[in-house]
């Protein structure tokens, strides 16, 4: 039986608090390590293959087991789930920090993307408790904020803390808001329903991990392998295809106790959510993920400098999440409304960076499109958000949130690959038309090389392609944008009423 486990007072904010430490940990690690790795390359005497994989294996981890969070939840019970989680996954920051090889991080990077991967849907499904129906905006709201800002402060915290103390500093940061969030968690959180026996799905879980395995192997090795020339990217590839089959065959006909239940996409909101969710993650990191690569190789920023500019992005996000949220939580704007102005908003914030996108443009440069994509982006996910937990049932809300938060995580992870494929690949399109004209039949080009040698007339034609190659991706994140702005009117249109909120 379902209890109600609202919160009022100063008691909601400290488990808001408490719940929320462990997604803000959570989202910051997923990303924070990037910067990062060529200092733990060099300090561990990695390869560059092994040291990717400090980052690979923890996504791999995670992503698996995003969809197994509401079978966990109800076989342990929330609390127990969400505490064990914030320890473990705190007690694995702390060994990665330590570690002295990198065997051993790898390893340890793996354990610790086991547990951050409930900490994001727990927490969602947590709020969604929390809050009243009719306050339902203001929990999403503040989640939609963490969830957002962290891969943004991420670079700039990680720049900083490797330049100021060591690269162990980017996980023992997470010890004092780990122990505050379990203690929290483990002290005052309620569970709405008491712990299941449940039979388990061994056959599902090993189809998902090979089918979720599979794919985020593909998308974070393949352009370093090569793609498709590679044997063990067909090989993975052709295992998360064939699983992945499986796996909806299995769940759907094979038994009786799904360890994933798809029967959740029922509600069209929340398979429409999925999409959506995945173009939003698209948006988001084709600017926190390729803008500092730019910024850092062409122009010559710091990495705390690249991150310091991704900061104008995300301010936006927090100063109007809470105006966003109370008006689309109240009922007073439709989401489809909202989000179609928000997408438009990221495009045109993309747009504008393409427009600036030189091999010498300045800070100042930067902030008009980063402002207004921020605004754009505050505008996506908080009613998306407050879209799926609405038009689902109570039981039913933490499965949603489960699939939103895999959509959000696989959409990044694909959006990354074909980003780092496009770079390389427009880079050297522009290289190749850059060199055709760089012939001494042409009088600029011996005019230029009588002040400048061969080779630095050589390194500013690179410099030159890798810029208009970072131009051409944010244009196509303006028209990725572009082109979710019909698909957001697919979702069903909301409903409020004073005593429950319905989707049609």
């Amino acid at each position: 039986m379902r209890r109600d486990v609202v919160e009022h007072g100063l008691r909601r904010w400290i488990i808001v608090l408490g719940v929320m430490l462990a997604p803000l940990m959570e989202t910051i690690d997923s990303s924070i390590v990037n910067v990062a790795l060529p200092t733990i390359q060099g300090n561990l005497g990695a390869t560059l293959d092994q040291a990717a994989w400090v980052i690979t294996g923890y996504l791999v981890a995670n992503v698996i087991i995003i969809p197994l969070t509401p079978w966990l939840q109800t076989r342990f019970g929330r609390r127990q789930y969400f505490t064990a989680t914030v320890i473990g996954f705190t007690a694995a920051s702390v060994l990665c920090g330590m570690s002295s090889s990198i065997g051993a991080l790898i390893a340890l990077r793996i354990l610790q993307g086991l547990f951050g991967g409930g900490l994001i849907a727990t927490a969602q499904a947590t709020l969604r408790d929390t809050f009243t129906l009719e306050e339902v905006g203001l929990g999403q709201g503040v989640f939609a904020v963490v969830i957002l800002v962290g891969p943004i402060i991420a670079p700039m915290l990680g720049g900083y803390l490797v330049d100021a103390a060591s690269w162990q500093w980017i996980f023992f940061i997470n010890v004092l808001p780990g122990a505050i969030s379990a203690i929290v968690v483990a002290t005052m959180l309620r569970n709405p329903t008491e712990p299941e026996a449940a039979a388990v799905d061994v056959g599902g879980i090993v189809l998902l991990t090979l089918a979720l395995g599979g794919l985020q192997f593909v998308l974070e090795e393949g352009e370093r392998r090569d793609w498709f020339d590679s044997g063990s990217i067909i090989v993975a590839a052709a295992v998360s295809a064939a699983a992945s089959i499986a796996f909806v065959l299995w769940e759907l006909y094979g038994t009786r106790r799904p360890i994933v239940d798809l029967h959740i996409l029922r509600y069209r909101t929340v398979s429409v959510g999925i999409l959506l969710a995945a173009g939003i993650a698209a948006t988001l990191f084709g600017t926190t993920f390729v803008l500092p690569q730019y910024t850092q190789n062409v122009l010559g920023f710091t990495a705390f400098g690249s991150g310091e500019l991704l900061l104008f992005r995300a301010l936006p996000i927090m100063l109007i999440a809470p105006l966003v949220a109370g008006l689309v939580g109240a009922g007073r704007i439709d989401v489809r409304i909202t989000m179609a102005v928000g997408y438009l908003l990221t495009g045109i914030g993309s747009f504008l960076i393409a427009g600036v996108t030189t091999s010498m443009t300045s800070f100042e440069q930067f902030l008009p499109g980063l402002v207004i994509g921020g605004l754009g982006t505050a505008m996506l996910f908080i009613p998306l958000l407050i879209a799926v937990q609405t038009s689902t049932s109570a039981d039913d809300a933490p499965k949603a949130s489960s699939f939103i938060t895999l959509a959000f995580q696989l959409g990044g992870s694909i959006a990354s690959a074909i980003l780092v494929t496009m770079i390389d690949r427009r880079a050297d399109f522009h290289a190749s038309i850059i060199g055709a004209n760089l012939t001494l039949a042409r009088p600029e080009v011996r005019d230029v090389l009588q002040s400048v040698a061969p080779q630095q007339l050589a390194g500013l034609a690179a410099a030159q392609a890798q810029t208009l190659a970072f131009a051409d991706l944010a244009y196509a994140v303006a028209a990725v944008a572009a082109v979710l702005i019909p698909i957001v009117f697919l979702l069903a249109r909301s409903r409020h009423t004073i005593t429950e909120i319905s989707f049609e």
